[in-house]
């Protein structure tokens, strides 16, 4: 959409605050500044995150992470420790995190409407002694994000009950759209068919989990 085009552009906080009503009690004083045994309860049930990150020229990313329940590690109240498994190899959460070290992660619990939210800063390690206490089957993750805590909070229910996210009324069958192998065989012009592409895709991804 051109920006021509658009009325009512918001420019300033008064004018967006005026806009919405003001915070209740609980959302204004929820913000912590370490893990309390709650948070870390979460994170223990938590198969799946996301976690946001933008480079040093501001462009922003997000990119999902999943694993067994429990994957992310918690070895005190102010910090986390996120595997880095086997996935495209694009690395651009990594690079962002060398160029800029804030990030942002909310963790999911299947079945729950509540969401944790944590932000704060991270590095990348690559310390054998560290890596070898995320291993799965005997592979170790190339790197591990460490992730200093800034805040941690719950964030409102009330998105994931507008989706209806964990209904099985509201699931989707996978045939609503065409295979992985079709949309990039249509967007990237690739010279493989959709049925050769799909079919390495899914040999790549029965076999490189881990």
């Amino acid at each position: 959409m051109d920006d021509a085009g658009l009325k009512g552009t918001v420019q300033s906080e008064d004018a967006l605050r005026g806009l919405y009503r003001t915070p209740g009690e609980v959302a204004a004083k929820k913000v912590l500044s370490r893990l309390d045994k709650h948070c870390k309860d979460f994170i223990g049930l938590s198969p799946f995150l996301c976690i946001a990150t933008a480079g040093a020229d501001g462009s922003a990313d997000v990119s999902p992470r999943g694993d067994a329940p429990g994957f992310v590690g918690v070895p005190d109240d102010h910090t986390i420790v996120i595997p880095d498994r086997l996935g495209n190899n694009r690395l651009d959460t990594l690079v962002n995190i060398i160029e800029n070290q804030n990030v942002g992660i909310i963790f999911f619990i299947p079945g729950f409407n509540d969401i944790l939210r944590i932000n704060g800063h991270g590095k990348i390690v690559d310390d054998p002694a560290l890596l070898v206490t995320y291993a799965v089957d005997g592979k170790l993750p190339a790197t591990v994000l460490v992730i200093s805590v800034d805040e941690a909070f719950l964030h409102c229910p009330k998105a994931l009950m507008r989706a209806n996210l964990w209904s099985e009324e509201t699931r989707v069958s996978r045939d609503a759209m065409p295979t992985a192998g079709q949309i990039y065989k249509d967007q990237i012009a690739l010279v493989e068919s959709a049925e050769e592409l799909e079919a390495g895709f899914l040999a790549k991804r029965e076999k490189g989990l881990y």
